[in-house]
């Protein structure tokens, strides 16, 4: 668990969906996973990617058989 402050500025269309971008920042996380559209619109922001699962799935589950 992190403790995450609000970020300064919106950056997804949908302001609830900043609170997972601040948590993953706060955690230094590189990838969140989710099937929102307005994450994965705003995926690559502070070097954060966003993923949906399928293509988790595909990136780092068959990339290592």
């Amino acid at each position: 668990m992190v403790n995450a402050p609000p970020l300064r500025e919106p950056v997804s269309a949908d302001p609830a969906d900043d609170m997972f971008l601040a948590a993953a920042f706060a955690a230094s996380a590189t990838t969140i996973i989710s099937g929102d559209r307005h994450l994965l619109e705003v995926s690559g922001w502070r070097g954060i990617t966003v993923l949906t699962p399928r293509k988790f799935i595909d990136r780092f589950f068959r990339a290592s058989r």
